[in-house]
């Protein structure tokens, strides 16, 4: 049993740990360097990596590794051994790890994707490490959270980018911030990331290439009961699904990780995990380890752990929810209402410029959660619309429509809301119901971004958030600062961004087919797949506020948008081709057979006796047979639209032809093999049903 207490980030080189071990003037150095940003020097660095190296050692690992995040969305590490000549000649070894070793990594940088930002010659590429993310022990290696960039400097990773956006965003909060005369000298982005998956057995698992292939079903009639019933959410746990989850937790509280909420979800199989809310930068490592994690402890239990969005077409998809806030090192919390005139005003000011970045940079948050699994899950009833709209509760909206008009606001008092400080009255927390059909809903003291995928990176998006919340703060701070009267130049700008802005705030269904005509109305933008959203990455305007606020130049930046439409192309090639493999390999086969046994069965009973009409038989094997011809043809018609004689080669125009051609095709062709699996007898069949899949753990 873990001593929770005691053993809680036990695998971790923390806080703690490294007060405890670190002389004084080490930690302060290195104290300086995480909460400051002030560069440690080498011999600093080297007490550091001695420390370190001892603490790994005693912890059972024996190499240590750079472990970074490039640009597949998942993680990257090299061991390198602790283990050196000892140079006395008689063989034996030292254990050794320099402050050098610790700052800076040389990894191949020319395997990665990088869109054409590196050619594969230039092979260098250097990982440099982040402080602020804790070191960590896992699998018996020392795992150093770095960053990861080009020889020339070029950001090669999806940390680099995120700690430059908080940084941005810090610089603007505190710009109003000292118009508001805070005592607070630094705003750090926080979120909590709730991860959803599925838990299916594993022997299940290995008979389906589809999901070993591609991590969903490429084919599966839908079962009898799949979540009609509303049974497995919030459900009693399931004993080995539970041992699974206290193993998990385990292994993740080893690590520092504040695992805090589990429960069963809608789906059959599906689950969530829910931690506690942390800095960005950690909670987007601390995200990628507990995937990792999942995966391996799920092996351990007999079960495969399934991150993709839409596993399985009948029930609900995964998704990441992306809890975000903003927070002062006094320790306040700049989106939570407050009690006071005082902080209400303050609290407005930041609301809005939210406001103000989402409706702006619509395309941008769309962007940052496109991806070829995702774009199954988005617009489902599981999941948001792909239109961007803001969810704030009845109660903000009127307050908000009262500054902008001027009319009473008579909830709390009946009188004109102005923005002086002295007369704006308090803003109570949890008025409203929670819209789980929102993409940005506004949930008391945070916003939850409900669109980001089960399996993808929540670098991207809160790189998005940061920056585009840092343009309107800056915006803010450009016109305040030179203002004579603060309160009436505050009082006009929010009353100019309500009106301007508040097209993009959307309190009702999401998913009634009336909000698509009225987004359009509205001008909000919908694009409903990665093929149409990602292009959009370079508009003028995208590159331009990335670039103003050093996030990502636009050599950086393009790169991003073709690493995401050839990842894009590449996942729904090898889809089609894996379904092509299990047509003609497996399921047209068993059609074949069946139909020979149907027709075996019908020769038989004709020559028992010549009188019986065996009608079952007949019907069965012809509609067998019509659908076995057309599922051949469909087979084919595939095959021959994946030939890269027919693959468009401009990038853009190809994964259009991804999105309108070839899925279309593989939908036609599911269409005919999910109808086959419903009339081919089960011993047959080649793979696991459905409810076999689902069921069974």
């Amino acid at each position: 049993m873990l001593n929770l207490p005691e053993d809680f980030g036990c695998m971790s080189f923390n806080e703690a740990t490294m007060r405890e071990r670190l002389p004084k003037d080490a930690y302060i150095a290195l104290k300086r360097t995480r909460e400051k940003g002030v560069p440690l020097d080498l011999n600093m660095a080297n007490v550091v990596a001695n420390c370190m190296k001892d603490w790994a050692i005693e912890k059972g690992a024996t190499h240590f590794t750079h472990w970074f995040q490039p640009l597949n969305g998942i993680t990257a590490e090299k061991h390198e051994g602790f283990i050196a000549p000892s140079g006395e000649g008689d063989g034996s070894i030292i254990m050794e790890f320099s402050g050098k070793e610790l700052i800076k990594g040389e990894p191949d940088a020319s395997s990665f994707p990088s869109g054409g930002l590196r050619a594969t010659f230039e092979a260098r590429g250097y990982t440099a490490w982040d402080p602020t993310s804790y070191a960590f022990i896992k699998d018996g290696v020392l795992c150093i959270p770095t960053a990861f960039c080009s020889y020339g400097g070029e950001a090669l990773d999806k940390k680099t980018p995120l700690l430059r956006s908080m940084a941005a965003l810090n610089t603007q909060a505190m710009r109003i911030l000292k118009l508001f005369e805070s005592k607070a000298e630094h705003v750090t982005p926080t979120v909590g990331l709730e991860q959803e998956y599925f838990l299916i057995d594993r022997d299940m698992y290995n008979l389906r290439k589809d999901l070993i292939y591609t991590g969903r079903t490429l084919f599966g009639a839908k079962p009898p009961k799949t979540q009609e019933l509303d049974d497995h959410y919030y459900g009693s746990i399931r004993i080995r699904v539970s041992a699974f989850m206290k193993e998990l937790n385990e292994e993740l509280w080893k690590l520092g990780i504040l695992a805090k909420t589990e429960h069963n979800e809608v789906a059959p199989a599906q689950h969530e995990l829910a931690p506690i809310f942390t800095t960005v930068n950690v909670a987007v490592d601390h995200n990628q380890i507990t995937m990792e994690i999942m995966r391996k402890v799920a092996k351990r239990h007999g079960l495969t752990c399934l991150l993709h969005e839409k596993p399985f077409a009948s029930v609900n998809g995964s998704g990441k929810h992306n809890n975000w806030s903003l927070c002062t090192d006094t320790g306040e919390n700049l989106f939570e209402p407050g009690d006071t005139p005082e902080k209400n005003a303050q609290f407005l000011t930041f609301f809005c410029a939210v406001i103000k970045a989402v409706d702006e940079y619509q395309d941008l948050l769309r962007i940052s959660v496109a991806s070829a699994g995702n774009d199954h899950r988005l617009g489902g009833n599981e999941a948001p619309p792909a239109i961007i709209s803001m969810y704030i509760g009845e109660e903000i909206e009127a307050i908000l429509n009262s500054i902008a008009t001027g009319n009473h606001y008579n909830k709390i008092e009946h009188k004109p809301i102005q923005i002086g400080v002295d007369v704006l009255p308090p803003i109570p927390r949890d008025t409203t119901d929670r819209n789980r059909t929102s993409p940005f809903a506004f949930t008391g003291n945070k916003f939850e971004f409900r669109m980001l995928g089960s399996s993808m990176s929540a670098a991207d998006v809160n790189t998005v958030l940061n920056t585009i919340v840092a343009e309107s703060l800056c915006c803010f701070a450009d016109e305040l600062e030179k203002a004579e009267d603060f309160n009436a130049a505050l009082g006009e700008l929010l009353r100019n961004t309500i009106r301007k802005h508040r097209r993009i705030i959307f309190n009702g269904n999401g998913y009634d087919e009336n909000w698509v005509k009225e987004a359009q109305r509205r001008g909000l933008s919908n694009y409903s797949s990665t093929a149409e959203a990602a292009p959009h990455l370079m508009d003028e305007k995208n590159v331009r506020l990335f670039s103003r606020h050093g996030v990502l130049n636009e050599t950086e930046l393009r790169p991003r948008c073709d690493v995401m439409l050839e990842g894009y192309c590449k996942q729904i090639n090898i889809e089609a081709l894996v379904m092509t493999e299990m047509i003609r390999g497996d399921i047209l086969p068993a059609v074949i057979d069946f139909g020979k046994f149907l027709a075996e069965a019908i020769t038989s009973k004709k020559s028992a006796c010549a009188d019986i009409a065996c009608l079952a038989e007949n019907r069965l094997l012809k509609r067998i047979s019509h659908l076995g011809d057309t599922l051949f043809t469909r087979c084919e018609d595939l095959s021959t639209a994946i030939s890269p004689d027919n693959i468009p080669a401009d990038l853009v125009q190809r994964a259009k032809y991804y999105r309108e051609t070839v899925l279309a095709l593989m939908n036609e062709l599911r269409e005919v093999a999910d109808e086959l699996e419903t009339l081919v007898s089960k011993d047959y069949w080649p793979y696991p049903s459905y409810g076999r899949v689902m069921y069974r753990v």
